[in-house]
């Protein structure tokens, strides 16, 4: 699962290495990053403060649903 992350420029600097690391992760404007729910949980664990924006849904993908289903 993904999660939207957003970090300051302080927790950036230190999130860096655990991001690059532990997550195939996508960098957006503003400090956001898109990244695995394993390197969320580590910096948690790091003591690393971010401020969650999303998280993937459970929600069926258009390949995942049949033929007329409704998503």
């Amino acid at each position: 699962m993904k999660v939207v992350i957003q970090l300051t420029k302080d927790e950036e600097a230190k999130a860096l290495p655990i991001l690059l690391r532990h997550s195939p992760g996508t960098v957006l404007q503003n400090r956001t990053y898109v990244v695995n729910t394993e390197a969320a949980a580590e910096l948690r664990q790091s003591g690393i403060e971010f401020t969650e924006l999303s998280r993937e849904s459970n929600a069926p993908s258009l390949e995942e649903a049949g033929s007329g289903e409704r998503v």
